[in-house]
């Protein structure tokens, strides 16, 4: 929203006094606490996707677990599925970067070969056994039957997965990100490791040990060095 011109105040304008707020501070003011609430709804709901499942993220539990009101929360998100979905999408985006930004920080420039390869490969696997995925989870199965849910998540989802298939490229880098076979390898990756993670689901052990891991090293190496 764009504020007047300078030349539209008149004699009778206020002249602000020494206390008083310059222009826009309290839109900033009130903007940030609206990013605020929102921010704190958005976590409540993921919070309540992986501790209690779609079924028991009811409205009234993040509204309890956010601390906000009833009109608030809906001002922010009028339905319960627009609220849950955007609530994994929130996170899901984030953690990508933070995925992004801790691989890229590890391995830098320097790193090259068979070491970056393995390193991204142990950071990938490792996102997919945080808050994001199982909230994630939580919504794909719901969308099956709902078709409300699976209208809300589809360009969500197709929006995640171009970040998701970008950030890899920039992790593995050159020459991998421009090899041949490079697509391919990024969605065998990704669909493999999705299929490996939910079974973790009924059978809690340590990810960082799977033996997959080495297979999953290997075939990216193998696939595409040459």
């Amino acid at each position: 929203m764009s504020g007047p011109s300078p030349d539209a105040g008149t004699a009778l304008d206020p002249v602000p006094g020494p206390a008083t707020a310059g222009p826009g501070t309290g839109l900033r003011t009130r903007a940030q606490r609206a990013e605020d609430g929102r921010a704190r709804i958005l976590d409540a709901a993921v919070g309540c996707l992986v501790a209690e499942g779609y079924a028991g993220a009811s409205t009234l539990a993040i509204q309890a677990a956010a601390g906000v009101s009833r009109g608030r929360l809906l001002h922010h998100f009028p339905s319960r599925d627009l609220l849950l979905v955007a609530a994994a999408q929130h996170l899901a985006a984030q953690r990508v970067r933070d995925t992004e930004d801790r691989v890229l920080a590890l391995v830098g420039s320097e790193v090259r070969g068979g070491d970056r390869v393995d390193r991204v490969v142990e950071a990938l696997w490792a996102s997919f056994h945080e808050q994001h995925f199982w909230a994630a989870l939580e919504l794909w199965t719901a969308a099956r039957t709902n078709p409300e849910i699976a209208a809300a998540l589809l360009p969500e989802e197709r929006r995640l997965g171009r970040v998701i298939r970008a950030s890899l490229a920039r992790m593995l880098g050159e020459p991998y990100s421009s090899h041949p076979r490079f697509r391919q390898v990024r969605d065998l990756l990704l669909t493999s490791m999705r299929g490996a993670a939910l079974t973790y689901a009924f059978d809690s052990r340590d990810a960082a040990s799977d033996s997959m891991v080495a297979q999953w090293q290997d075939l990216v190496r193998t696939l595409l060095s040459d």
